[in-house]
C-alpha cells in the first residue's frame, strides 16, 4: 500500500510565505560574504578577555586550551557545513539551525531546545556588547585626547574587517609598550592557592574561550549564500580562521605577558589603570576604543538576525512591501523594545568575563560543540568502527562534561560577584 506523501515543513513553497527568511536571511551572497559574516561573529572584541583567561589556566594550559578549542571549532563548524550541503543535496535547504536540527533527529523538542539555546546566546551576546560599548566610552571620557580621529564611509563589512586586524595587531604593541613601562603592574603568573578555586576558575575560562571562539548561527550565515552552497562555507571558514590565527594568539600572549594575573576582563582597562598614569598613548587607547564601537555595532547586528527573523515570522507580511507601513511600524516597534531589553540588562547587571562564561557554557557549547557532530554521525551514517565516529563521539563526550563543569563554575562566580556590585553601578564587575 502507497505511503500517504508528507508535507515538508521547509519546503520552498512554504519559505516562499516566510517573512522571516524573505526579510532577514536574504540568499545572495558568495563566498566572501560568508568569510566576513564568520570573521566578524567570532574575531570581535571578546578576544579582549583572552589574557583573562589565561590567568584562571596560565600558560601551559591557555595555549593547549585555546589551541585545540580552536581547532574543533573549525572541524565542527566544517562537519555543519557538510550537514547543510547534505540536507541540500536531499531537497532540504535549512536557512535555520533549530529547522535543522529538527529535521535530522526527527524530535521536536528539539526545534524548541535550539530556539532557548540560540536565544540565550543572541540575548546574551546583544548584552555583552551594550555592556563593552559602554565600558569602552567610559574609558574615553577619562582620557584627554585632543585630537579625535574620524571614521570614512566604506562599505561595512571591508572596513569592520581592516579594523579588527589594526585592533588586534594595535592591542599587541600597546601591551607589550605597557610590558616595559616602569608603571607596569609587577609580573606574577602564578594562579590561586586553592586547588579548588583553580578548577574552578579553569573551567570559566574554557567556557569563555567556547564564547570567543563560538558561533550559533552557521546555518544563518550559510542561508545568506547563493545557492548551491557547497563549498563556499569552507573557503569563508578558512578566510576567518586565517585571521584568528593572526589575532588571536598575539591579543592572548601579549596582555597575559605584560599584565599576568592581574589581566582584566577588558585588557583595555589594565592599560589605564585607576591608580597610576595610562600605559599606553591615550590618543591610540582613543583610536581602539572607536574600532572596537564599531566592531560592536556589527556584531550586534550579526547576532540579532536570529532574533529579528523569528519576530518578523510571526509579526510581519510576506505579501507586502519590507518597507511597507504594515511591516515597518512593527518592526521599529519590536527590535526597539529587544534592543532596549538588552540595554537595561546591561546597565543593570555589570558583569562582562562572567556573562561570557555563561553564554560560552549554556550556548555556545552544545550549538557548537557537541550539536554538529551529532548531526554528523545522524546525517552521513560513518561507521561505528571509523575514526571519524568516535572522534565525534569523544568530542562530544568531552565538552558535554565541560559545559555542565563550566555552567557551574560560571554561575557560581557570577553569584560570588554579586556581592562587589550594586544595581546599575558605573563599575563593571572583573
Amino acid at each position: 500500500m502507497a505511503q500517504p506523501t508528507q508535507l515538508d515543513p521547509f519546503s520552498e513553497v512554504r519559505r516562499d510565505s516566510d517573512a522571516g527568511a524573505a526579510f532577514v536571511l536574504e540568499s545572495k551572497g558568495e563566498w566572501w560574504h560568508a568569510g566576513f559574516h564568520l570573521t566578524t561573529a567570532i574575531v570581535g572584541p571578546t578576544i579582549l578577555t583572552l589574557p583573562y583567561v589565561f590567568r584562571g589556566l596560565g600558560w601551559g594550559l591557555g595555549f593547549t586550551c585555546l589551541t585545540v578549542m580552536g581547532f574543533v571549532t573549525f572541524y565542527s563548524y566544517y562537519l555543519m557545513s557538510k550537514v547543510l550541503d547534505h540536507c541540500e543535496k536531499a531537497g532540504r535547504r535549512h536557512i535555520r539551525f533549530r529547522e535543522l536540527a529538527a529535521d535530522v533527529l526527527g524530535s521536536g523538542w528539539m526545534f524548541y531546545f535550539v530556539i532557548f539555546i540560540q536565544t540565550a546566546i543572541n540575548t546574551g551576546v546583544g548584552i555583552g556588547a551594550i555592556l563593552l560599548a559602554g565600558e569602552c566610552l567610559q574609558l574615553d571620557t577619562f582620557m584627554d585626547c585632543t585630537n579625535p580621529c574620524s571614521h570614512p564611509k566604506l562599505a561595512l563589512d571591508c572596513l569592520l574587517s581592516f579594523f579588527l586586524l589594526e585592533q588586534k595587531l594595535s592591542l599587541k604593541k600597546f601591551t607589550s609598550h605597557a610590558g616595559f613601562s616602569k608603571n607596569a603592574p609587577p609580573k606574577d603568573y602564578s594562579l590561586e592557592s586553592s586547588k579548588s578555586a583553580r578548577i574552578f576558575s579553569g573551567f570559566t575560562s574554557i567556557s569563555i574561550i567556547a564564547a570567543i571562539f563560538g558561533n550559533g548561527i552557521l546555518p544563518e550565515i550559510q542561508a545568506t549564500l547563493a545557492p548551491p552552497a557547497t563549498g563556499k562555507m569552507v573557503k569563508g571558514l578558512l578566510m576567518c580562521y586565517s585571521v584568528i590565527f593572526v589575532t588571536f594568539y598575539s591579543a592572548a600572549v601579549s596582555g597575559y605577558w605584560a599584565f599576568g594575573n592581574e589581566s582584566n576582563s577588558n585588557i583595555l582597562k589594565s592599560l589605564m589603570p585607576d591608580n597610576g598614569p595610562s600605559l599606553a598613548p591615550t590618543s591610540v587607547i582613543g583610536l581602539a576604543v572607536v574600532f572596537v564601537l564599531l566592531q560592536l555595532f556589527a556584531i550586534g547586528l550579526v547576532y540579532s538576525q536570529v532574533a529579528f527573523e523569528i519576530m518578523e515570522k510571526k509579526s510581519a507580511d510576506v505579501k507586502q512591501g519590507l518597507f511597507s507601513k504594515r511591516n515597518l511600524i512593527p518592526r521599529l516597534i519590536l527590535r526597539t523594545l529587544y534592543m532596549m531589553f538588552c540595554g537595561f540588562m546591561a546597565a543593570m547587571l555589570p558583569f562582562f568575563g562572567d556573562i561570557n562564561g555563561v553564554v560560552g557554557a549554556i550556548g555556545f557549547i552544545p550549538l557548537d560543540f557537541i550539536l554538529p557532530m551529532l548531526l554528523y554521525n545522524m546525517t552521513h551514517k560513518p561507521p561505528k568502527t571509523s575514526i571519524i565516529y568516535w572522534t565525534n563521539i569523544s568530542i562530544m563526550a568531552v565538552f558535554t562534561g565541560a559545559g555542565f563543569m563550566g555552567a557551574f563554575s560560571s554561575t557560581r562566580k557570577l553569584i560570588l560577584d554579586a556581592n562587589k556590585f550594586k544595581l546599575f553601578s558605573s563599575d563593571v564587575v572583573d
